[in-house]
Formats: structure tokens, sequence, C-alpha cells
């Protein structure tokens, strides 16, 4: 069983730092818990294809972890807007502006 294998099968994020052997604070992971992983995960997708030797895809898996988890501990999730919820969440939403011409007064109204 790889290592991919094994982290697919672990279900907590506290799993996932036990596992790789990577400290955390708690109170980050209660905050960050799946923006880390989803932030672990975009890295381990950046690197490639999967190393083949095992300790090399341990030690990779590793240290994008601890890369991902460094970026909930200097920001916050709202900043670092992983998911496409957040990202959307700032985009302009087009054209806002209604010109005073193009308004009409309903029969009856004031």
């Amino acid at each position: 069983m790889t290592v991919f294998d094994q982290l697919k099968a672990l279900s907590t994020a506290e799993d996932f730092f036990a596992f790789l052997g990577v400290d955390y604070d708690p109170a980050v992971v209660n905050v960050a818990r799946l923006h880390i992983l989803k932030r672990m995960g975009q890295y381990l997708r950046r690197q490639g294809p999967e190393p083949v030797e095992e300790q090399a895809a341990r030690e990779l898996c590793r240290a994008q972890l601890q890369h991902a988890y460094n970026d909930f501990v200097q920001s916050t999730p709202l900043e670092q807007r992983v998911f496409k919820v957040l990202q959307d969440a700032v985009r302009p939403k087009g054209e806002t502006f209604v010109p005073l011409s193009s308004l009409t007064v309903a029969p009856g109204g004031q």
C-alpha cells in the first residue's frame, strides 16, 4: 500500500498530521482543517508525478502538509481563499450601475 493510498484512508486532519509526523497547533487546525488539506492537495498536484520511492513520497507529503499548514498559521482562510465560495465572494458581481434615465414611475406611484 503506497503512502498516497494510506492518506486516502485517513478521515481527519489530525490523522494526516499524526501520520506524516507534522506538529500543529489545534487552534489553527480547528479553524482551517479543510482549507489546510485542500491546499496540501493543490501543492501536491503542482508537483507533478508522484515519486515512485515510498520514502520520497512520504517526505513530499510531509513537506506539502507543513507548507499548507504554515499558510494558515500566518493567514486566515478568508485571506487564503482556497475554496470557490470564498473566491467568488470578492469577484465583481457585474454591472450594478442603473442610470436614472432608465427608471420609470409606476402608475399610481408617488
